[in-house]
């Protein structure tokens, strides 16, 4: 049986992965710095699991105890979903953002290179690092990072290649397109959208929602992640992306005509956020031809879907915090 370390198994993405790994039938060991959330936001709680154990462990406090947790498990694979990861909120405290995503990173990642166990290391990572880009852009891309969050990965990102090139570090990245299903944080677009028309609250709307996005379903990301954690060249970044581009507008349009509402009553237009990327659209042809990949949920069934977990738990979600609430 393989072992693999989610670090952020609390995340979205990472419980999401946690999920979809168990299922596979490995052994998942997973740390965050958060108590597990409740279970309504934990897609890994929705099933019955065995082989998964929980440690409430923090990168920026608990290197020590990770790495004597690591050694303890020897895992084959460490998977890290872990990271600050607001863009706009990144103004306010940029330094809570480099002390996250570069600092203690990078000394998780010094720790790790010298474990002999690892087969692998998973860095999931962001298209942020582009800044806003014109058609649809490959892995060599350049990086032009516009905010601190942006930066401060783009920071880890570089740090990686220096390591895999000077101590053979097995390190492959993943940077996926924005991604939604049931169980994502209420702050997300998606969530939110729908949480906000079933309570009656008015939507804004930043900038009039012209960026434009990829939305990728979880269960998609997951499936990639663990082919690119088996199968994937060390050294490497893989985007994982659909072929489709909808503008935020777009997208909460969608949600409105799904749940029978008009656009106008329910969403307010305000000012854009400071920094935000007017595009960034990611080539997978990578992933699709050489580890045969390819995404399987449309963004019509994965709305549905979404609406039908925030309506199955309506009474539990509406009574959460709809904001981001930040943790140094």
């Amino acid at each position: 049986m393989e072992t693999i370390l989610a670090v952020g198994s609390n995340s979205f993405s990472g419980a999401s992965f946690v999920d979809f790994a168990l299922g596979k039938g490995a052994r998942v060991v997973g740390i965050s710095r958060s108590p597990e959330p409740i279970p309504e936001l934990l897609p890994y709680a929705w099933h019955r699991h065995d082989n998964f154990e929980f440690h409430q462990l923090d990168l920026n406090r608990d290197l020590g105890s990770i790495m004597d947790l690591a050694h303890g498990v020897c895992p084959d694979y460490v998977v890290n979903f872990a990271a600050q990861s607001m863009v706009g909120e990144s103004w306010q405290r940029p330094g809570d953002w480099f002390m996250t995503n570069v600092v203690a990173t990078i000394n998780f990642h010094d720790a790790l290179r010298k474990c002999d166990f690892l087969k692998r290391y998973v860095h999931v990572t962001t298209p942020e690092v582009y800044g806003s880009c014109s058609g649809f852009v490959t892995e060599d891309h350049p990086f032009n990072p516009s905010t601190p969050y942006a930066v401060s990965r783009a920071a880890a990102d570089l740090s990686l290649r220096t390591f895999h090139a000077t101590y053979g570090f097995p390190v492959v990245s993943t940077r996926a397109a924005n991604v939604y299903g049931p169980g994502q944080q209420l702050y997300r677009i998606i969530p939110r959208t729908i949480l906000f028309i079933l309570m009656g609250r008015k939507l804004q709307l930043h900038g009039g929602g012209v960026s434009t996005r990829s939305f990728i379903h979880i269960r998609d990301v997951s499936d990639a992640t663990w082919k690119i954690m088996h199968q994937g060249q060390n050294g490497d970044t893989y985007h994982i992306a659909t072929h489709d581009v909808i503008s935020i507008r777009e997208l909460v349009e969608k949600i409105c005509a799904k749940l029978g509402v008009d656009f106008a009553k329910h969403v307010e237009v305000v000012g854009e956020r400071l920094g935000k990327d007017s595009a960034y659209h990611l080539d997978s042809s990578k992933l699709r031809s050489e580890l045969a990949w390819q995404d399987a949920i449309g963004l019509d069934q994965g709305l549905d879907e979404c609406i039908d977990w925030v309506r199955k738990n309506f009474a539990v979600l509406s009574q959460q915090p709809l904001d981001y609430q930040h943790k140094a």
